[in-house]
């Protein structure tokens, strides 16, 4: 009788390892948002509208799903790639802000259709 109990053990461990061998049953792929990085001007700078701008972005960053916001009006960016890896992005601060905070707004999509945003605050003189 003891022999049978340690046998039905053995064979539920058995199959119940096989079970959580084979993972979830949801088969996603990972998702690696993009990054921002390296802000020129610092956060929290004076800066003088028309200033530039530049970021970083990663190299796993979509160029051409890059957007750029600068305090909800859209900016034109100038994007390079490092041979490094990832992508020097650079714009302008639009002439028509003055004597206000304004939010540079970063969006993006990455490899696997990740969305990653990210962004820094500048306050622009007048």
């Amino acid at each position: 009788m003891k022999q049978l109990k340690f046998l039905w053990f053995f064979i539920l461990m058995t199959m119940s390892s096989t079970l959580w061998a084979y993972g979830s049953s949801s088969s996603s792929k990972a998702c690696a948002k993009p990054e921002f990085s390296n802000f020129v001007p610092a956060n929290n700078a004076n800066v003088a509208d028309g200033s530039v701008f530049s970021f970083f972005a990663s190299a796993n960053t979509l160029p051409s799903s890059i957007k750029v916001v600068v305090k909800d009006l859209p900016t034109t960016v100038k994007i390079t790639p490092k041979k490094e890896g990832g992508f020097l992005v650079e714009g302008t601060i639009p002439a028509s802000l003055k004597g206000v905070y304004a939010r540079i707004a970063i969006t993006a999509d990455g490899q696997n259709n990740c969305k990653g945003n990210g962004g820094w605050l500048v306050k622009i003189l007048e």
